[in-house]
């Protein structure tokens, strides 16, 4: 028969396996680090794996496939054995970090305390449909900007959901899964952290750019580093 199933562009897959476990069905898994369609009977069509995709991988088309099959699903969902995460790594799965406390600064010799509370933290893993992101102020910040400036846990990661990345060595357009994020999501506050550097306009650029596609009136600050650790 002919109808809507789903298409992975294994070009664009980046292996984070978020698809898989959308997948109630037990239809998508991961073959050689990449998503794959496992069975087209598994797949009933609707695609819950399209809005979790960070890398905008999948998609509907319409061709010849065997029908959805209910009961084969549910077979083999419970002959199913517990298994590892989908892609072998359990970094790149969202998940909510509680903190007790984040100190704005740890006293000289005590170990600083971290400020992360999501995973990943990469842009090009962070789904944006996230649950993390409801009610959420933001930090994107360049990833140089950690290393650079010492209190940056307590300073500007503490109460926010971090967002990371290079503008000049990542090869992908930041602004496209920022406004995603922001008109998809209650977003509270954005600040971008970024350094002294001409190239890392790019991340301050893509901000403001997803922040006027959003068309939401989202306040935002731009935090400035030097190279020698200092805030401009």
């Amino acid at each position: 028969m002919v109808r809507n199933i789903i298409k992975i562009d294994e070009s664009k897959c980046t292996g984070c396996g978020l698809c898989v476990t959308a997948c109630h069905e037990g239809a998508i898994g991961m073959v050689d680090g990449k998503a794959k369609l496992l069975r087209d009977d598994y797949c009933d069509g609707l695609g819950n794996c399209l809005p979790v995709c960070p890398a905008e991988a999948i998609s509907f088309e319409e061709r010849e496939a065997a029908a959805f099959d209910e009961d084969a699903v549910k077979a083999n969902l419970e002959n199913k054995q517990p298994e590892t995460l989908a892609c072998g790594c359990p970094g790149t799965h969202a998940q909510s970090i509680s903190r007790q406390c984040c100190p704005e600064a740890a006293p000289e010799g005590a170990r600083a305390e971290t400020c992360l509370s999501q995973w990943p933290v990469q842009l090009k893993l962070i789904s944006p449909n996230a649950p993390y992101f409801s009610g959420a102020d933001v930090l994107v910040a360049a990833d140089c900007a950690a290393y650079a400036y010492g209190n940056f846990h307590g300073a500007y990661m503490h109460n926010r959901i971090t967002l990371i990345g290079c503008p000049k060595l990542d090869d992908a357009d930041y602004s496209e899964k920022l406004a995603a994020i922001f008109k998809a999501n209650d977003i509270k506050s954005v600040t971008v952290a970024r350094m002294e550097v001409p190239c890392c306009a790019g991340i301050e650029n893509a901000a403001r750019t997803a922040l006027q596609a959003s068309g939401k009136p989202i306040p935002c600050q731009v935090v400035t580093i030097s190279t020698d650790g200092k805030i401009l």
